[in-house]
C-alpha cells in the first residue's frame, strides 16, 4: 500500500461513501414511491446486516472486546443515524425530492465538526475550515442548480423540510458517537458498521411496533423480483459497503472532515448525468471546482 493512501485512509473512507451513496441515491428515490420509507430502512438494512456477518465470519474476525462505553456509543449512534436519520432522510425524499433533501442536509458536516469540537475535543485549524466550507458550498451550488421537483402541497413541504433538517442532524450526532467511540479503540469498522446497523435496524422494529405499524407486508416488496434485485443491490452498495467506510473514515480521520467529504455524493452524480445525455452548466461545473479546492484543502491540511 502507497504511504499516501495510509495516510489519507479516512479521508478516502469517507470519498469512497460518498461514491457508493451517489449510486444508489436514484435507486432509492424510485423505491420510495412504491415502499414506505420505515419499511425500505428495514429491507436495506437487514440484507446489509446479513452482508456484514458474512464479512466477519469469512475474515475470521470473531466478536471483539467491547467495552461498555464503546458498545453504548456504537448503538445510539445506530439508533440516532440509522433509525431516526435515514428514516427521516426518506420521508424528505418522498415530500420534496432529491434535490431539496440533498441541499438541506449539507448542514450535516458543519454541525459535525461543531458537535465533535463540542463534545470530543477535535479542534480543527482555520485551513480546515475553510475546506469544509468551500467544500459544502460547491455541494450545495451544484445541488441547488435547477431545484424543479414539485413540492406539492404547502403543508407537505414544510413537513419535507423538517425531516430534511432532522436527517442532518441525526447524521451528525451519528457521526460524532461514531468517532467517540472507533477513535480511541481497537475497534475495526466492519464490527463498528455491524454493531451500528444491528442497533438501527432494532431501533426500526421497535418504533413499528409502539406505533403499532403492522409489518405483515414488509417482504411483500421482494415478491417482485425486479424489486428485489434493486433492494439487494442498492443495499450491498449503500449500506453494506457505505457505513463500513464511513465507520473507517470516522476512525482515521476527524469527525468534521469524515463527513464532509462523505456528503460530496452530489459531486459524483454528474458524471451519470453527463453519461445519461443530460446537459451540464456551467454553474454546475463552477460548483464542483469549488467543492474539490475544498476537497484539496482537507487533504492538505492533514
Amino acid at each position: 500500500m502507497p504511504v499516501w493512501i495510509g495516510e489519507f485512509k479516512g479521508e478516502l473512507a469517507a470519498l469512497s461513501a460518498a461514491f457508493v451513496w451517489a449510486m444508489s441515491s436514484v435507486v432509492y428515490a424510485r423505491m420510495g414511491q412504491r415502499i414506505p420509507p420505515l419499511e425500505l430502512n428495514l429491507l436495506k438494512g437487514g440484507i446489509a446486516i446479513g452482508f456484514l456477518l458474512l464479512t466477519v465470519l469469512v475474515r475470521g474476525q470473531l466478536l471483539p472486546a467491547l467495552d461498555a462505553p464503546a458498545l453504548g456509543m456504537l448503538s445510539l449512534s445506530g439508533v440516532i443515524g440509522i433509525t431516526l436519520g435515514d428514516t427521516a432522510y426518506f420521508a424528505g425524499l418522498n415530500s420534496i425530492g432529491p434535490r431539496r433533501t440533498l441541499l438541506l442536509e449539507t448542514l450535516a458536516p458543519p454541525m459535525t465538526a461543531l458537535l465533535a469540537a463540542v463534545f470530543l475535543g477535535e479542534q480543527l485549524g482555520s485551513g480546515a475550515w475553510i475546506g469544509i466550507l468551500l467544500t459544502v458550498l460547491g455541494v450545495a451550488w451544484v445541488i441547488g442548480e435547477r431545484v424543479t421537483e414539485t413540492a406539492g402541497k404547502t403543508g407537505q413541504w414544510v413537513a419535507g423540510v423538517r425531516w430534511a433538517l432532522l436527517a442532518g442532524l441525526a447524521q451528525a450526532g451519528g457521526a460524532v458517537l461514531s468517532r467517540a467511540a472507533l477513535a480511541q479503540t481497537e475497534i475495526e469498522p466492519v464490527w463498528g458498521a455491524l454493531v451500528r446497523l444491528s442497533a438501527g435496524v432494532l431501533g426500526l422494529l421497535l418504533w413499528a411496533r409502539l406505533g403499532r405499524k403492522p409489518l405483515d407486508g414488509l417482504l411483500k416488496p421482494l415478491q417482485s423480483r425486479r424489486v428485489l434485485v434493486a433492494i439487494v443491490v442498492a443495499a450491498f452498495a449503500s449500506t453494506y459497503l457505505g457505513i463500513w467506510l464511513q465507520q473507517t473514515a470516522l476512525k482515521f480521520a476527524p469527525a468534521g472532515i469524515a463527513q464532509t467529504l462523505s456528503a460530496t455524493s452530489p459531486l459524483f452524480v454528474l458524471p451519470l448525468a453527463v453519461w445519461a445525455g443530460d446537459r451540464v452548466s456551467l454553474r454546475a461545473i463552477l460548483g464542483v471546482l469549488v467543492a474539490l479546492a475544498g476537497v484539496g484543502i482537507l487533504f492538505s491540511w492533514r
